[in-house]
């Protein structure tokens, strides 16, 4: 049949740069290979060249990827699947590139993106490396092109291509008809949940974060492969930029998380959540025994171990997000492609040969026999690292139960409160690590004098017992719900945070004489005790202010959404439009709303007045409603900032239809003194103020 209207030309090629980014990381996977075992210098950098115009190739098709899928996005081909099912004519031109890494094949091509621009920093930079780091990463790109070609090999569909035809996808009687594409006058849209500029600008550094774990994972290999152990110098810089973008990936997430309170504040423990940050955590016990291998020549082996895992946990995290495992006990889950053989392939075929060679080459990598002291800053960074490597553990058990449970046949519940499950055991962490945090630097390497280590560390202590105390007394931290031994577990754990960024700010000043350029390690640390001190305070703050005591029940979203909960009905009040209710502190207002045609999203207007008299402001929270005439929507809240505490107005419910609102209203003639009663209590009208002042 020939259809109408299609444009077949852009599907074309990208199926043909697809193949090409697969041909083309093989051959510079097996070029890299060859360059690497190559004794003699003239064919090894044969070898090179070769591997490098191919890598060239690559990351071309990459490029062209990318475009030819942002053509069909933008100029709203919707014969394609991935057009119809990710965008829509509403749509504006920043969420487009949104719709990129809405689904599983357009993150797999951002995930490859950033491995060429981090591949070409390693051609240019990594020197003698170069062979044996590249074949891990072209390897890695080899896998990865795998994951969105969508061809059948050998009778076995490898991947599946964003270039697909939407008639070839789905079984519909429209697509019998030469001119279907006349009826499909739209696409499904992007998810409205995602429709936020966190949605444009977080994916991106995440996914770098993400691609650039490979970079010491590759460089631990190659020492593996080659038995050289030089390689810990060069990846240092590339595990310490690894570990801020991952980390600055995951801060934006729960930035995200708190300014939308998709599930109540920045972070809930969800597994998709967990996934990003314990490679994060391993990563960063990796970066620290690097340290104390260069320095003292101690702990290497641990470096190896944190780097691989590091990495193998972002390839096991992409298997829990995007099975279709997590479906049920995740917001953030991908939807199951079929693919889940080939992403548990992909874990396997990096996790076996890695530990089989970490296992082979164990014994042959150095290892100082002599324990280290206990007074040396390389003995308690080593706990430190151990310490994140646990808690690593910890959370990559507890969000893989549906793993278990799939696997073994088990049901395995969740926690009825499952962020206390987490934050029982993170708390003690918490305090582990902000006293490391706090003392370490104190100590020098190798060996340091107990008196030369009390003297300096007396002043933060003392300084941080005080602060600490302050906030303990006067903070009004609430952890009551939980009982008194959390709570205690809590104010301790305030001290360690505190402790951590007294004590590395004292460092930079008393240890390092004021200087800043030899400072980074301080400067980061006391970032780290900020955030601690940060989580440990804030969390303990969230103030219902929309306790309802007017009597009256408020809208109810539709109990069968994920998306628009309306909570429990105590914590939310009815605000009808000009009418003033009391609300906390505050008398609000709601004043009126608008609808915006082209992002479908109505926006309330909500008056704050402070009963107090003098502060006055408004906001504007807004709700979208559900693609293509769905039920429900998806709220953003809208928040007043202060420099200690933000206000935040979330829309539950709303009724859409004016008349609806206001037929079940009857109208009654009352006077000054009369009582009237309605279906959830009663109220006395005490007077009337006409033309009030």
């Amino acid at each position: 049949m020939q259809y109408i209207g299609e444009h077949l030309l852009p599907g074309q090629i990208g199926y043909f740069f697809s193949v090409l980014f697969l041909v083309s990381s093989l051959v510079a996977t097996i070029a890299w290979f060859k360059a690497n075992r190559q004794a003699d210098p003239g064919g090894r950098q044969s070898w090179i060249r070769l591997a490098r115009i191919s890598f060239l190739v690559e990351t071309v098709s990459v490029i062209a990827l990318f475009a030819t899928l942002y053509y069909i996005i933008s100029h709203h081909l919707f014969e394609y699947k991935y057009a119809w099912a990710h965008s829509d004519k509403s749509l504006q031109s920043e969420y487009l590139f949104a719709c990129f890494w809405e689904g599983q094949e357009g993150s797999f091509m951002l995930w490859s993106f950033w491995h060429c621009v981090l591949g070409w920093i390693l051609v240019w930079r990594s020197k003698d490396w170069e062979p044996g780091v590249m074949t891990v990463v072209s390897f890695v790109q080899f896998c990865l092109a795998t994951m969105i070609v969508g061809i059948y090999f050998f009778g076995i569909k490898l991947g599946s291509s964003p270039f697909v035809l939407l008639r070839n996808e789905m079984e519909a009687p429209i697509f019998s008809r030469p001119n279907y594409l006349e009826l499909v006058k739209d696409g499904n849209g992007l998810n409205t949940l995602l429709q936020n500029y966190w949605m444009v600008i977080h994916p991106p550094v995440l996914f770098l974060g993400f691609a650039s774990t490979v970079v010491p994972f590759s460089y631990a290999i190659a020492g593996l492969w080659k038995k050289d152990h030089s390689w810990t110098k060069p990846a240092i810089p590339w595990a310490s930029f690894s570990a801020a973008v991952l980390g600055t990936g995951v801060m934006m997430g729960a930035a995200w998380a708190y300014e939308s309170l998709s599930f109540g504040g920045y972070w809930a423990w969800d597994p998709v959540e967990n996934a990003s940050l314990v490679p994060w955590l391993v990563l960063v016990a990796g970066l620290h025994t690097n340290l104390i291998y260069r320095s003292t020549k101690y702990s290497l082996r641990p470096a190896y171990f944190f780097y691989i895992i590091a990495f193998l946990l972002v390839l096991y995290s992409t298997f829990l997000t995007r099975s279709g495992i997590l479906g049920d006990t995740s917001v953030h889950a991908f939807t199951d492609l079929g693919m889940n053989w080939q992403l548990l392939s992909f874990v396997l075929v990096f996790f076996v040969p890695a530990m089989i060679l970490y296992t082979l080459r164990f014994r042959s990598i150095p290892s100082i026999v002599q324990e280290e002291k206990t007074y040396s800053r390389e003995f308690w960074m080593f706990i430190g690292s151990l310490v994140f490597f646990l808690a690593g553990l910890v959370i990559i058990a507890k969000t893989s139960v549906p793993v278990v449970n799939k696997v073994f046949g088990t049901r395995i519940a969740p926690p009825e409160d499952s962020e206390f499950a987490y934050n029982q055991i993170q708390v003690y962490v918490a305090i582990v690590v902000g006293l490391l945090t706090a003392v370490t630097q104190y100590f020098k390497f190798r060996d340091t004098p107990k008196q030369v280590f009390g003297k300096k560390i007396l002043i933060p202590t003392i300084i941080s017992v005080l602060i600490s105390a302050a906030i303990s007394v006067f903070g009004n931290i609430n952890y009551d719900k939980h009982g008194p031994g959390f709570l205690v577990a809590i104010h301790i754990a305030i001290f360690a945070a505190v402790y951590a960024t007294v004590a590395n700010a004292g460092y930079i000043w008393a240890g390092l004489k004021g200087k800043v350029k030899a400072a980074g390690a301080s400067v980061a640390h006391v970032g780290f005790g900020l955030i601690l001190v940060g989580i440990l305070i804030s969390s303990s703050k969230k103030t219902v202010l929309s306790w309802n005591t007017t009597g009256v029940t408020p809208l109810t979203a539709d109990p069968k959404s994920k998306n628009n909960p309306a909570g429990d009905p105590a914590e939310n009040i009815t605000l009808f439009k000009g009418i003033a209710t009391d609300m906390g502190r505050y008398m609000v207002t709601y004043a009126k709303d608008t609808m915006n045609e082209h992002d479908r999203k109505r926006y309330f207007e909500i008056a704050f007045r402070a009963k107090t008299g003098g502060e006055t402001f408004n906001l504007y929270p807004d709700v979208i409603k559900q693609n293509k005439g769905g039920e429900g929507f998806s709220a953003n809240p809208a928040a007043k900032h202060y420099w200690y505490k933000d206000i935040f107005v979330y829309i539950t419910s709303f009724q859409e239809n004016n008349r609806a609102d206001t037929a079940s209203f009857k109208d009654r003639e009352i006077k000054a003194g009369d009582t009237l009663f309605y279906s959830r209590g009663m109220m006395i009208l005490n007077g009337v103020s006409v033309n009030p002042a």
